[in-house]
Parts: C-alpha cells; structure tokens; sequence
C-alpha cells in the first residue's frame, strides 16, 4: 500500500525503518523480563477503551473495560494472560459511556477485580444507553464483591508501583499545578472559545501517571472546554512523555490549548477503523512542539493517505479487525519502547 504523507510526517519517519529493532523472543517472554519495567497494553476494543497498566510492583491497573458483550472481555483478558495476570486489582472507569464501562460486567465474570474506581454518579440521564451502562455496572458494584472509589481531582490512587493523580471528575479539574515548571499558555489567547459539554464526556475521570521520570497522561473523552481550564492560563500539567489520545481522537477533543501545552513526545490513539481518528485532531497531534511519533490501534478510514500514520506505527491496518494491540514497556529513567503485535517490532525512545 502506497501512503503518502505530509512533509512533516516523511521528514519525522524518513530514518524509521532503521530506528525498529525486530524482536527476536516473543512479547510473552520480553514484556516481564524485566522487574523495574512498566507495562502497558493498549488493547484494541475498536473504539472504546481498554488500557492495561501492570507495574513493577505487581498491580494492575484497567483503564475502562470496552464495548458490552464478549470480544472486548475476552481481548482484555488475552492482555492480562500476556501478563499473567489472575486478577486485576484496579478497575477504573473514566465515564458511563457504552464504549468504557460495557464491558464492565462481561470481564468481572472472567477474571477476579479488587477495586472499581469511578467518578460517582451518572450525569446522563437523557441518553438511554449511558443509563443502561450505567444501571448494569451500579448492578454489579451492588453484589458488594468489590472495593469502590469515588475519585476527586487531586487525590492519589493507591496503586503500587506508579503515582497516579487523578487531575480531572465529574466535571471539575485539579486546582494546583502538577509541574514545578508553568508557563503562560499562548493558546489560551488566541484560541476559540469552546462550548460547555452537557454529556458524561466532560465527567470524565483523568489521571496523570508518574513512573520514575516518566509522565503519561489519559484524559478518557475529557473534553476541550475541560481541557482549557487544565492548561489555561498556566499548564497544570507540565510536558508529558506519552499521551493516550483523549476520546480516540474525536474532534470535541485534543484541543491546542492543552495538545501543544503538554508537548507530548509519543501520542498512542486508541481509535477504531470509523470511530475515531478525526483528521482535524490528527493534524493538531503530528504539529505539537516535541512529538516524535503518533501511534494508531487503526487506520482511520476516513482519513485516507494524508491523515494516517505509516503502516507501521498503525496496529491494525484497512480490512477485517485483528485485534492487533500496542504494548508500551517502560523504565523509571524516562525510556521506553513501543511494540507493535501486528508487525513484531519495537521502537525504542530513550529517555527525554
């Protein structure tokens, strides 16, 4: 297949090829080779959300559980055998979504949770299948087998191994600056002024994980009203090493104001082959300040050649769904490597 890309892009990757290093072991030997690593598996539930954190510690952490029904439990739960994981301690859910907490039955009766984390109660009372997602997950919790958390902006998740801050609620956001070092944002200036966003999206529970000087950050479907009170005046957040792609790359969110503010140096879109992966979220992804590379679960169709990464930094291409997955492994310097399930190989980013 014949991509092309804009400059931008073609300069970015012009040396890529040379910079992957084929792994010669596979993923289920090298991703727990080692005890100081990081591991996160960006599952692809096509579309939604199912984000897999096991830490050096040994606890896991499930960022949103996908779409209702059994694929997307029994591809969370192909990540967590790669693991080898018999029971995930955490589960969070960043909002009441179909796409983020469907599957949130389907899984717990495949594997044992510790703890649901959440941002309390449902704020979408109009939609009926965000009250039926979330009428089956209060049905769940009420079976009194699980710990529950309510978070609130500013509180520290008690996961071992890495320093979870969640920065964003039911609405509110973190009030205190994250980052020792803040400067005036200049796209809060001259930035559009966003409307206020009446759905669960805006509700969304986001967290900022710090591993060693590692920071990565995932916003769920925060949305871009939030996101200016995040970085507007000042950034709250300071730069971010690796952005898990607000709302699979919609265009009520990744705005400017907060895309250019945190710098990311990898971004990783959770996006589906036609959920996902707005072109114009894309174009604000591959202009940011520090970025070296975007990596995609799809090719976003309605993309086409100009707006989706190379083949291989994409982890299912056009065509029927693999349910190929992206594994990052991660080290307290600040390095980290991406591999790709579809293609074998891995990219290393050394620390930053």
């Amino acid at each position: 297949m014949n991509i092309k890309h804009p400059p931008v892009r073609f300069r970015r990757h012009l040396s890529a090829v040379a910079l992957f290093t084929t792994m010669l072991l596979p993923t289920s030997s090298w991703a727990v080779a080692a005890n100081e690593a990081l591991n996160i598996y960006f599952v692809d539930v096509e579309g939604g959300q199912a984000t897999l954190f096991v830490t050096p510690a040994g606890e896991s952490l499930l960022v949103d559980t996908g779409w209702p029904g059994s694929r997307d439990a029994e591809r969370i739960m192909a990540a967590a055998s790669q693991a080898r994981l018999s029971r995930i301690d955490y589960v969070l859910i960043t909002h009441y979504h179909t796409d983020h907490v469907g599957g949130a039955a389907q899984l717990a009766s495949r594997i044992p949770i510790g703890t649901f984390i959440d941002h309390g109660d449902n704020r979408e009372t109009t939609n009926a299948p965000t009250v039926q997602g979330w009428q089956a997950y209060q049905k769940m919790l009420s079976a009194g087998k699980y710990k529950h958390i309510s978070a609130k902006p500013g509180d520290v998740l008690p996961i071992r191994g890495i320093h979870a801050t969640v920065v964003s609620s039911d609405g509110a956001v973190i009030e205190d600056r994250l980052s020792e070092v803040s400067e005036a944002n200049p796209e809060c200036n001259s930035g559009p002024k966003y409307p206020v966003d009446q759905t669960e999206n805006a509700r969304s529970l986001g967290t900022l994980m710090t591993f060693g000087k590692l920071k990565i950050l995932d916003l769920g479907d925060l949305t871009r009203d939030k996101e200016v009170e995040l970085t507007c005046p000042v950034n709250k957040l300071g730069n971010i090493d690796i952005y898990i792609v607000s709302h699979h790359g919609s265009e009520q969110s990744g705005s400017p104001a907060l895309v250019n503010a945190i710098a990311p140096r990898v971004a990783i879109m959770d996006n589906g082959a036609n959920k996902g992966g707005s072109s114009s979220v894309w174009d604000i992804i591959e202009r940011s300040p520090h970025l070296k590379d975007l990596w995609q679960l799809h090719f976003a169709d309605p993309g086409g050649s100009n707006h989706n990464v190379e083949p291989d930094f994409i982890a299912n291409l056009e065509g029927p769904d693999q349910g190929n997955y992206l594994e990052v492994m991660a080290y307290p310097n600040g390095s980290f490597d991406v591999f790709n399930s579809r293609t074998r190989k891995t990219k290393h980013y050394p620390a930053g």
